[in-house]
């Protein structure tokens, strides 16, 4: 069973609450979006426990971060998550669907990031939480692009991480709205083994794309490389 919370080096997400524990791909986006230190406003969508708006307010220390969750019970404890962090009064969580928020927030952002539920024909689990954040029936790819493209300011950009395959058909579909791929980092758990995950970001103009590739393990020493560590260091206590 895992553990009701995790630690943090600056803030503590509880998760008994939200169908999705914190893991790798929420850590990983958390610290790999694009954050300068020149955002106004950051959208999470899908934000489950809170654990990427944490992030994001911890990088980004002047940005105002709104975070959306269909699930009322995650978006509960996301609340009760942000109440205990250092920022609470720059978190404003939203029990929403990113098509009822984007249908009618006037704000518009800088940044837009998005842990989404990305299996499109895998075997459905059979929890019913589980099942919401895992899998696109609730948001639709189309949806999450009509929604980030409707948010997201000119000049701003919209990060998001997918298996493999799911990253490809992402890519297409939001290029056909005016999304364009403008980073991408390849995440291999050990060295040698296929991608498991693919972090994208998009942006309105339309440039050369920054591909990168991250191993996470390292066999040879039974822990982490160096990428790794450093990508993750201002947040795992560990590292």
């Amino acid at each position: 069973m895992p553990n009701n919370y995790f630690k943090f080096k600056r803030f503590t997400v509880f998760q008994d609450g939200a169908a999705m524990k914190v893991g790798t791909d929420g850590v990983l986006l958390g610290a790999w979006f694009t954050l300068d230190g020149t955002e106004n406003r950051v959208l999470d969508v899908g934000t489950g426990t809170g654990l990427i708006a944490l992030m994001a307010a911890q990088r980004s220390p002047r940005a105002l971060v709104d975070a959306v969750e269909i699930d009322r019970d995650a978006a509960r404890q996301a609340r009760q998550n942000v109440e205990i962090s250092p920022w609470k009064e720059r978190i404003a969580v939203f029990p929403a669907s990113l098509q009822e928020y984007a249908a009618r927030t006037p704000c518009r952002y800088d940044r837009i990031v998005s842990n989404p539920p990305y299996f499109l024909s895998s075997l459905k689990p059979d929890d019913g939480g589980r099942l919401a954040a895992r899998h696109a029936d609730a948001l639709p790819y189309e949806d999450l692009i009509r929604g980030a493209t409707a948010l997201l300011k000119p000049g701003g950009t919209f990060a998001a991480i997918f298996p493999y395959r799911e990253a490809s058909v992402f890519t297409v579909q939001a290029a056909v709205a005016g999304l364009y791929c403008v980073r991408r980092l390849n995440v291999y758990p050990v060295p040698g083994g296929p991608v498991k995950r693919v972090l994208l970001e998009f942006s309105f103009d339309r440039g050369p794309v920054d591909e990168r590739t991250l191993v996470i393990g390292a066999p040879e020493s039974g822990g982490y490389t160096d990428d790794y560590r450093r990508l993750t260091a201002d947040f795992y206590l560990y590292f």
